[in-house]
């Protein structure tokens, strides 16, 4: 008769004597330990030779075991009281210092509040947390146990099994017994221990009432003797009463019930009869799946009592819990999404947390180590991490203390990461609840997604008709196992999902009458173009979705991936408003043809019989797009025609075209008024599934084209985390690289063109996460491989750059007559673009003389591609880059003239969504160029302008490049105001992302708002310095060097405000170390100035001693300085007269002629108020 707890203790005694038990009884022990861990669990011959009730055990679900073919029916022991014994004073959970109690700020109040009606009013109150299992009502009685006797209360914790509902006044009888603390006292000092508590109180002939019920041994008395039972049990109900209220005059008394639901009739009688009778505080936990008996529904209505719902953990708050669970202040967003399947549980959240630290999944990394440059992609994943903001902001931690932060394993894969055992019994148990038919929904909903659409379900389904699949789905909802997506968020209008490539208006009409009638519903997907958000749904019980995937075999789970896949695949593209196409340009026709070499995929297993979805797939990969078409438009439109004959000349034209564009209300005619863009919902729904579908099915060279699709999705989405998250499954379905080139050969088969593609996405991330050189070597490895060589050395620049200026405009040639052949071309130029891009982008972030030569050719040859490219749209944001390239290099001419040859050209921008793209771009660069040049009413009317087309086509980073440059006008405005709205708009949209370099850019705001900002304050200061101490050693704020010199001197003007010298210093030498690195740009030239303010402060304190450290040509190499900025700063004329106030003031320093000066800490008072703006100077000192 194994049971599993003496199994272990006969083991063990084998051990003892040397001498080992074996059979299959204890075999079979041993593999129960294994197969149900923390149960006390015995096999069906224990359970029938037991002689206990049945109530007393559980059946637990049939697991396989090792070397064991027929187990037999296990049984869970849950206890029993065949000996009646009260129980221990215990809670379910003991309270962790280290971790707090998260969102249950309600409950407490509810606690308190009732605490507080005891104490004032003198009667009993109830307060009942009802909530499901694991949402943590025994950590919320922890934490009520401990604040109440850290008051001085005295406190009775119970906690209550099962098996205790059918023991009569089981629960009262322990919880006197805790009272008269004899619970916890030996059995022969228990008789004692209960007299010295009822003397006085209860008569001596009367104690002998207690005996059976607290096990002692009284002398029955006559007067008890002559009771009835009856009559005995309303005598014990009484004396208890006395005695508690007795307790009460002297000190509140408190009952702490866990599991309350399995109380008995007559306990829940007796604390109703307690409650109106005297004043005391009940606390208890419920879980709602339970019955509750009649006396405990009346207790529920009493109007002491107060039934307190205990909802689930708002998502930050689970991120919160997760990173306490693991050690760290942040958690990976893959991470983040693996545990989203709590769905807000407390406790499946922890035992996920340390299933994964159990399993070693996870690698840990010091968060304040500098980081080191890398040189292989493959070392990335820490720096990654580091580059984006933390789940939990670490503001009040130690001074010394180690942070860390975390990441997965390359190797590990969460989507297929099976489920702890105590979880996957807890949702499988909860899946057998359901009825046949929604067990096989649920089922084949989870092959899907957490979240499916209905059509793809019914797809999953060929049985079913449209009825039965809304009625079985309804059911569903009813019982909350799925719900609609969250109300809360943003729920578009228009459709979501639309196959763009397909032309439905002849074309799908006259194939309908040619398809048989279970394509129906595709064709009605088709011909309407639209997943609807409202046909959209997700699982709404935790860990559902994980245990049905795993039930399914795995012959039929590769089958119901592969249908998924097939289905997703026509709608892999983007959405409707961004009509269609690849989201890297032009995919599809790059690798087609490498596609159609290889014979028949798994993919197109519907060839032969001609379905209607390989219809359309092939259709998908013929018919152009919108996208696809332009370049080839030989003839414009009259609307065209007539548009771009109003060329703009100057920026006020070019505004007021914008105006009466966004000014019109035609759905036709302007493009603000139509759909949104939805891509992002297509990444979520359709572009991620779809690569977990083609790994688990096996197709590894689909699964490579969708991650490259997903990663470019991400970057235009400005989440470089999850572009990082799927180039690193892509590489790992490369392979490891080898040391030999000539041995490089990868496990996929892809063509040379997606290798590019691969190289340049890698570039991109790597520029984001602030690892230049890797960047560049990337950049350079793609534009290789695309044909198209980058030179090396200084001589090669010099040779590609007279190619590029004299030879290149010569071989333009027309293209070719193929359209196929046009549209590889046309993905190869586009990817070129991407690359030069980059690098003038990366050798720009160096200020040495090389890197301009490089950063100069790799700008020349991105406008010779662009023009190859002969799309406006493309040509404008080339002449966009350019224009932005020689403002910070100080190149004047050529920053204005790329300006108006951008306005020239950005007439037939109008009339696409790339175009409209363009079109806020070029807005960017003008308000960027206005602020600039000193015109800030004007920057401000086109920095709001450009924010609306950003809004609209959903681009977060030139969203908050525009509101930086909204700013900057403003704050040199001295429109205060206005500065704090832009700082709000600006937190809003960082917060929603995890852009640290945009988290800089917005500190550096704050600080400059407190500094001159006549005392505004939007962030603390406090907050600022700590978002530096945390970052600064981050590649992405390191390689900034624009930014953090700005930020550096404000913290170091800030010290000097507070006068503390000490850390003046330290950032002043930061400063230092940055300013020969920075170019002309705003935030180079912002940064500059602030650095020339220390300069001068340090001056005007030189005669105080105060420095310890300061260089003896001081003076000199502050002119020097000043001298520098003039020469560089030339495309910068906005703080020109700022800093000539500044300079005036040195050399009034020399003749100790301070002026309002002299008595100034901070030499910015006097400054600011001299600001040119637009020409006008506000003069209040003459002299």
């Amino acid at each position: 008769m194994p049971w599993r707890a003496p199994s272990a203790s006969l083991a063990s005694a084998g051990r003892i004597l040397l001498r080992p038990i074996i059979g299959p009884k204890v075999s079979l022990a041993a593999r129960m330990i294994t197969a149900y861990p923390g149960l006390v669990s015995c096999d069906e011959i224990t359970y029938l030779r037991s002689m206990l009730p049945a109530y007393n055990f559980k059946k637990l679900p049939e697991k396989m075991m090792k070397n064991i073919s027929n187990p037999g029916k296990i049984y869970e022991y849950l206890g029993h009281r065949r000996c009646i014994m009260f129980g221990k004073r215990h809670l379910a959970r003991k309270r962790n210092k280290n971790r707090p109690l998260l969102d249950r700020e309600k409950e407490l109040e509810a606690f308190q509040m009732a605490q507080q009606r005891c104490l004032h009013q003198k009667k009993g109150q109830a307060v009942l947390y009802e909530g499901g299992k694991g949402y943590g009502k025994s950590q919320l009685l922890a934490e009520i146990n401990f604040l109440t006797q850290k008051e001085g209360h005295r406190v009775l914790p119970l906690m209550l099994k099962e098996a205790d509902s059918k023991q009569c006044f089981y629960a009262i009888q322990t919880l006197m017994a805790i009272f008269f603390e004899i619970d916890t006292c030996p059995a022969y000092y228990r008789q004692e221990c209960l007299q010295r508590h009822l003397r006085g109180i209860v008569e001596e002939q009367l104690h002998c009432l207690f005996n059976d019920l607290l096990f002692v041994k009284f002398p029955l008395s006559f007067k008890v003797s002559h009771m009835d039972d009856v009559a005995r049990q309303k005598k014990v109900k009484a004396c208890f009463i006395k005695v508690l209220q007795e307790a009460a005059r002297e000190t509140p008394l408190i009952f702490l019930i866990d599991e309350a639901q399995y109380m008995d009739a007559a306990s829940w009688e007796f604390l109703e009869t307690l409650l109106s009778s005297m004043p005391i505080i009940m606390v208890m936990t419920l879980t709602p799946i339970f019955t509750l008996c009649g006396w405990a529904q009346h207790f529920l209505q009493s109007p002491q009592a107060i039934l307190m719902p205990i909802t689930k953990l708002a998502t930050t708050s689970l991120l919160r819990m997760a990173c306490w669970e693991l050690g760290v202040v942040s958690i990976p967003q893959e991470l983040q999404i693996y545990l989203h399947r709590c769905f807000g549980n407390p406790l499946y959240c922890e035992v996920l947390c340390q299933d994964l630290l159990s399993k070693d999944m996870l690698l840990f990394h010091d968060l304040q180590k500098e980081e080191e440059e890398n040189s292989k992609w493959e070392t990335l994943s820490a720096n990654a991490m580091k580059s984006i903001m933390y789940s939990m902001f670490p503001a009040n931690s130690e001074e010394g203390q180690e942070l860390y932060v975390c990441t997965v394993k390359d190797d590990v894969n969460l989507d297929t990461v099976l489920l702890p055992p105590f979880l996957k019994e807890i949702a499988v148990s909860q899946l057998d609840q359901l009825s046949p038919e929604e067990q096989l929904l649920v089922k084949c909903a989870a092959i899907i997604g957490h979240s499916f659409h209905i059509d793809l379900l019914q797809h999953l389904l060929p049985g079913w008709d449209k009825n039965k699949l809304l009625q079985v789905l309804r059911a569903l909802v009813d019982i909350h196992v799925l719900c609609w997506p969250d109300k809360s968020q943003e729920l578009p209008a228009e459709p979501i999902l639309v196959p763009s490539s397909i032309d439905i208006i002849d074309e799908t009409k006259e194939k309908k009458t040619k398809l048989d009638g279970g394509s129906a519903s595709l064709l009605r997907l088709k011909e309407e173009l639209s997943l609807p958000q409202t046909e959209v749904l997700e699982f709404g019980v935790p860990l559902l979705r994980a245990a049905a995937w795993e039930l399914w075999p795995k012959e039929q789970q590769i089958a119901l991936h592969l249908e998924c896949a097939c289905f997703l695949q026509v709608l892999a593209c983007r959405c409707g408003s961004c009509h269609g196409g690849d989201f890297v340009p032009f995919h599809r026709f790059a690798v087609c043809s490498t596609k159609n070499s290889k014979g028949t995929s798994r993919f197109c297993p519907y060839r032969d019989t001609g379905s209607v979805l390989t219809q359309v797939i092939t259709e998908k990969l013929q018919l152009p797009s919108p996208q696809d078409s332009f370049p080839f438009q030989m003839k414009p439109s009259r609307t065209q025609e007539a548009f771009s004959s109003e060329c703009c000349r100057t920026e006020e034209e070019f505004l007021d075209q914008v105006k009466r564009k966004l000014a019109q209300t035609s759905p036709e005619k302007d493009l603000l008024t139509t759909k949104p863009c939805h891509c992002k919902d297509i990444l979520k729904l359709v572009l991620s599934p779809l690569t977990q579908h083609c790994l688990v099915i096996g197709e590894t060279t689909c699964a490579f084209y969708y991650l490259l699709e997903a990663a470019a999705a991400s970057l235009d989405l400005s989440d470089n985390y999850m572009a990082f998250f799927y180039l690193r499954k892509a590489s790992s379905l490369l392979g490891q690289p080898s040391a030999f080139s000539f041995l490089k050969k990868h496990k996929v088969k892809i063509c040379q063109f997606e290798e590019a593609t691969f190289c340049r996405l890698l570039s991109e991330v790597c520029f984001n996460m602030g690892h230049i050189t890797l960047a560049k070597k990337l950049a350079r490895k793609a534009l290789r491989l695309l044909k198209r060589n980058f030179p090396w050395t200084w001589f090669g620049v010099l040779f590609q750059t007279f190619l590029e200026k004299y030879w290149h405009p010569c071989t333009l040639s027309q293209p070719p007559n193929n359209p196929s052949e046009n549209k590889k071309n046309l993905a190869v130029l586009q990817q070129q673009l991407h690359c030069l891009s980059l690098l003038w982008q990366l050798y720009n972030l160096e200020a040495t003389a090389s890197s301009y030569r490089f950063a100069c050719l790799a700008t020349l040859m991105q406008k010779n591609s662009a023009e190859e490219f002969a799309n406006e749209a493309q040509v404008v944001s080339t002449y966009v880059e350019l224009s932005q390239f020689s403002q910070s290099m100080g190149i004047k001419d050529k920053w204005l003239h790329c300006e108006q040859m951008a306005i020239q050209k950005s007439s037939l921008c109008w009339f696409s969504r790339e175009g409209l793209l363009a079109t806020a771009q070029l807005m960017q660069a003008l308000a960027y160029t206005k602020l600039c040049l000193g015109h800030l009413d004007f920057s401000i009317k086109l920095g709001f302008q450009a924010r609306e087309i950003c809004r609209h086509l959903k681009k977060p980073a030139l969203e908050n490049l525009v509101l930086s440059v909204l700013f900057r006008s403003a704050f040199l405005k001295k429109k205060f105001g206005l500065c704090v709205h832009v700082l709000e708009s600006q937190w809003a949209l960082i917060s929603q992302g995890y852009d640290v370099l945009g988290l800089a850019c917005f500190y550096s705001a704050c600080l400059d708002l407190l500094l001159y900002g006549k005392g505004l304050l939007f962030r603390p200061f406090s907050e600022c310095l700590r978002f530096v101490q945390i970052y600064e050693h981050s590649r992405v704020l390191t390689s900034q060097s624009n930014v953090m010199l700005g930020v550096h001197s404000s913290l170091a003007m800030w010290f000097a405000q507070e006068s503390q010298w000490g850390l003046f210093e330290h950032y002043f030498s930061k400063a230092c170390q940055l300013v020969k690195r920075t170019n002309a740009s705003l935030f180079g030239a912002h940064g500059f100035v602030r650095f020339l303010e220390c300069h001068v402060l340090m001056l005007q304190k030189i005669p105080e001693g105060i420095f310890m450290h300061i260089p003896l040509e001081l003076r000199s190499q502050t002119l020097e300085y000043f001298k520098e900025f003039f020469s560089r700063c030339v495309t910068c004329p906005v703080y020109h007269q700022w800093v000539s106030e500044l300079k005036a003031s040195v050399m009034r320093c020399e003749k100790r002629e301070f002026m309002s000066l002299t008595n100034s800490i901070r030499p910015f008072d006097t400054c600011l108020t001299r600001i040119w703006i637009k020409g006008e100077f506000l003069q209040e000192n003459n002299s």
